[in-house]
């Protein structure tokens, strides 16, 4: 887009050697700060992404990719379902599960979520059987009255392998007596920890059989929680799931299920975006000011070259190639940083708890105790882009002001 000449007087002046050194320092510094800012960038952006994957594997460890529930409550012929939308090649595993709220007594009471699952299918949808610290999930059989526990209800309840639990349903049943509620008692078989405060305090898990006859459900369940070979094409393929499926059905996705929360990460991501952005903005500014001050100290050479004939759109150009290449040049070494920090962040942080012998996550008091990183080409292109662009819009205040010299007020004292 730049002819020849205005390209060679660009790059003329941007390695020359200027008698203001302090015009230097400037470009210095702008080249510099358009570095920091996109290393920076790229950087947090992928520790961000690593903290969402990380997270969305932990949720995702404990609930499934979509569910299918009944819309009236009943769902007798649940087996028929399973055994149908396991024939989609989408479907990598589906299973019954049972799903009520509940109260839980050991040596204390707490409020609880009771999932029966299917122990055989459960480890094809969920990976609760890599999650056991105690126990396993095969442990849990039909008419046994066995349940597993997250690590923070066993310590709420105050109970430990081998105890009993009662179990309260939450219906009540008329009897001569009077009105009392549903109770069964339970042993604890085993704990599981999955990382999420909310199901490591919060979720039971028995027998979807045992679940059954606690809640007297006959053979109805809540519903089938399926597990697909590609999570995030779960809206798509729920949709062509319930468009195939005889009857009516609700059928949700984890992106509806915990649409709140992956919300809330991609709105802290876009905030962090644009904080992060004036790191960039600050450094475009430093190129005007750079510019601003080369331009008047150029006066008299722009003065003759005006009057050899060089016009003001080519005056215009020759700074915009200057003040470009600053931008050009900071992008390419805040993107290698960039790139080669965010693939060994790990290793930096790892490094920098060495020399200043502390933790930045402490196992003890973090459950992801390791820096995530996830490097996307998209971000890298988006935020050498941003950078560009400022750089190239900061040369144009710059160039105007150097194409309306006046050529004869330029030379007058020269």
């Amino acid at each position: 887009m730049f002819q020849p000449v205005s390209v060679f007087i660009g790059l003329r002046y941007l390695r020359a050697k200027r008698r203001n050194h302090f015009i230097s320092f400037i470009s210095l510094i702008s080249m510099l700060g358009i570095a920091v800012g996109v290393m920076t960038l790229i950087t947090v952006l992928s520790v961000m992404n690593g903290f969402e994957r990380e997270l969305r594997e932990r949720i995702l460890g404990m609930v499934s990719h979509a569910t299918i529930q009944s819309v009236d409550g009943q769902f007798p012929d649940w087996p028929e379902v399973v055994d149908s939308v396991r024939s989609f090649p989408e479907v990598m595993g589906a299973a019954a599960y049972v799903e009520r709220e509940t109260l839980i007594d050991g040596r204390e009471t707490a409020g609880a979520l009771i999932r029966g699952i299917d122990p055989s299918a459960e480890p094809s949808v969920s990976d609760l059987d890599e999650l056991m610290l105690r126990g396993e999930l095969s442990d849990l059989k039909a008419g046994e009255w066995g349940i597993v526990l997250g690590v923070g209800l066993a310590a709420r309840l105050g109970v430990g392998p081998g105890d009993r639990v009662t179990v309260f349903a939450p219906r009540i049943r008329a009897t001569p007596a009077g009105v009392i509620p549903q109770v069964r008692q339970f042993e604890v078989v085993g704990f599981f920890e999955a990382g999420v405060h909310e199901y490591d305090t919060a979720l039971a898990l028995m027998h979807y059989a045992d679940a059954q006859k606690l809640f007297r459900m006959g053979d109805n369940i809540s519903g089938i929680r399926l597990k697909l070979e590609d999570m995030m094409a779960a809206p798509v393929v729920a949709r062509e799931i319930g468009e195939q499926l005889p009857g009516f059905y609700r059928i949700r996705d984890w992106t509806q299920q915990n649409a709140n929360f992956f919300r809330a990460v991609q709105t802290e991501k876009t905030v962090m975006f644009i904080i992060l952005s004036l790191i960039i903005a600050v450094a475009a500014f430093n190129i005007i000011s750079t510019l601003v001050m080369v331009v008047t100290d150029k006066q008299a050479d722009i003065a003759i070259l005006k009057t050899m004939g060089l016009d003001p759109a080519r005056i215009r150009q020759v700074f915009m190639i200057q003040g470009s290449f600053i931008g050009i040049i900071g992008t390419a070494i805040g993107v290698i940083l960039g790139i080669g920090l965010a693939l060994n962040v790990q290793e930096a942080v790892a490094f920098v708890e060495r020399i200043l012998s502390i933790d930045v996550l402490s196992a003890e008091v973090y459950y992801i105790s390791d820096l995530p990183s996830e490097l996307r080409l998209s971000d890298v292109v988006r935020f050498a882009s941003l950078a560009l662009v400022l750089s190239l819009v900061s040369t144009i205040y710059p160039a105007w002001r150097a194409a309306k010299t006046d050529a004869v007020e330029a030379l007058r004292y020269e």
